[in-house]
C-alpha cells in the first residue's frame, strides 16, 4: 500500500510545521531519540500514488498517514492500520521550538533547587523567587545563571506584609523559560506546589550538589539552631521532610496539629554515613505517550492520494504532529 504521508499532512520541521509536500532534501526534521528530541536531515523524498490512507485519532490530534506507515510504540514499530488501542511515542509539538538548556551540576545547581523548593514559584513558563533579603536574591540569581546559563537579574518590588500591615520592599528574580519550569516540575515529581512537591532526588548525585540544596533550602525556609550546631528546616510538607530526614540520618516527628513541622539537621550529619549518591538525569524528559483511540480508513473517490516519504540521516524517525514515525528502510 505504500508508506508516507498525504500532501497536506503537517510534519514537525525545525523552524515550524510544514506540509508533507513541502519537505525537500536538505530539510531538517524533529525526531525522538530515547527521552530527548533530536534533529535529523532529509536526504531523499519519495512519492507514490495510492487509493487508501488512514486517519489516526490520538489523545492530542488526528493525523493522516499511509496504512503501512510505521509508528513508534513501547513495543517497537507498528503499522498505522494496526495502531488502534496502542500508545505512540509523542512529544508536545508546540514546545519543539524552545531553547534547550544545558544543566551544570554542582553546588550552584543544588542551591537553585533548594531555594526554589523552599521559597520559589514555578509557573507555566517561568521560575521566580520573591524575597525581602537582597543577599539571598543575589545568591539565587548567581546560582541560577551558573547552573543553567540563563540571564537572571534582580528587580526591586513591593509586596503586602500582613505583619507590618503595609507594602514591604523586596527583590524578585524571574526568568522566563518553559524548559526550566518543566525541568523543575520533573525534579519534584510533576507538581511544584510547595505542599505537593516530592523530594528532588536529583540533588543526591554528589555531596557538593546536596550541600548546595541544604544551603538553598535553609536560606528560604530555615535558620540556624540557637543552642547547638545545626540548622532548622521548616515545612508543612511532611513527606518531603520525612524523605530528607532519612538522607541526613535525623530523627523527625511531624506535628499533628496542621502547623508546619521542623527538621533539625546537625552540622555533623555527614559523619553518620547515611548519604548515598544516586544517578538521575539532569536533562528534561521530552518524550511521553499518546493513546490511539481509533484508526479510520479513507478511500479516494476521484483522484488518488499522493504520499510523501523520507529517507533521513542520522536518525530514521521523524515527528508527525508530535508523534514518532519512520520509514522501513
Amino acid at each position: 500500500m505504500g508508506y508516507g504521508l498525504p500532501s497536506k499532512q503537517t510534519v514537525n520541521a525545525v523552524g515550524g510545521r510544514r506540509q508533507a509536500r513541502n519537505i525537500q532534501a536538505g530539510c531538517r526534521l524533529w525526531a525522538l531519540e530515547g527521552e530527548r528530541t533530536v534533529q535529523t536531515a532529509v536526504t531523499e523524498v519519495v512519492t507514490v500514488k495510492v487509493r487508501e490512507d488512514v486517519e489516526v485519532v490520538t489523545d492530542h490530534v488526528t493525523f493522516t498517514a499511509a496504512p503501512d506507515q510505521m509508528l513508534g510504540t513501547p513495543d517497537g514499530w507498528v503499522h498505522a492500520r494496526d495502531a488502534e488501542g496502542t500508545v505512540l511515542a509523542w512529544t508536545a509539538a508546540r514546545k519543539l521550538c524552545r531553547a534547550r538548556l544545558t544543566i551544570e551540576p554542582g553546588f550552584d545547581f543544588g542551591y537553585l533547587i533548594g531555594a526554589t523548593c523552599s521559597d520559589g514559584t514555578v509557573g507555566q513558563n517561568y521560575v521566580s523567587l520573591v524575597v525581602n533579603d537582597r543577599a539571598f536574591a543575589e545568591r539565587y540569581a548567581r546560582c541560577l545563571t551558573n547552573s543553567t546559563g540563563l540571564n537572571a537579574r534582580l528587580e526591586p518590588v513591593t509586596r503586602p506584609s500582613g505583619y507590618l500591615q503595609r507594602d514591604a520592599p523586596g527583590f524578585r528574580v524571574r526568568v522566563v523559560s518553559s524548559y526550566l519550569a518543566d525541568l523543575m516540575r520533573q525534579y519534584v515529581g510533576g507538581d511544584a506546589h510547595h505542599m505537593r512537591q516530592g523530594f528532588p532526588r536529583v540533588v543526591l548525585r554528589d555531596k557538593e550538589t546536596f550541600d548546595g540544596f541544604l544551603d538553598g533550602y535553609m536560606d528560604g525556609d530555615g535558620c540556624p539552631a540557637k543552642t547547638w550546631p545545626a540548622r532548622v528546616l521548616v515545612s508543612a510538607n511532611v513527606p518531603f521532610l520525612m524523605e530528607l530526614a532519612q538522607i541526613v540520618g535525623a530523627r523527625f516527628t511531624p506535628r499533628t496539629d496542621g502547623k508546619a513541622s521542623k527538621l533539625l539537621v546537625a552540622d555533623s550529619w555527614p559523619s553518620r554515613g547515611t548519604f548515598k549518591p544516586e544517578q538521575h538525569s539532569l536533562q528534561l524528559r521530552e518524550a511521553a505517550w499518546s493513546q490511539v483511540h481509533q484508526v479510520r480508513r479513507r478511500i479516494a473517490k476521484d483522484k488518488p492520494f499522493t504520499l510523501y516519504s523520507y529517507r533521513l540521516d542520522p536518525h530514521p524517525g521523524f515527528l508527525v504532529n508530535g508523534h514518532l514515525a519512520r520509514q522501513p528502510w
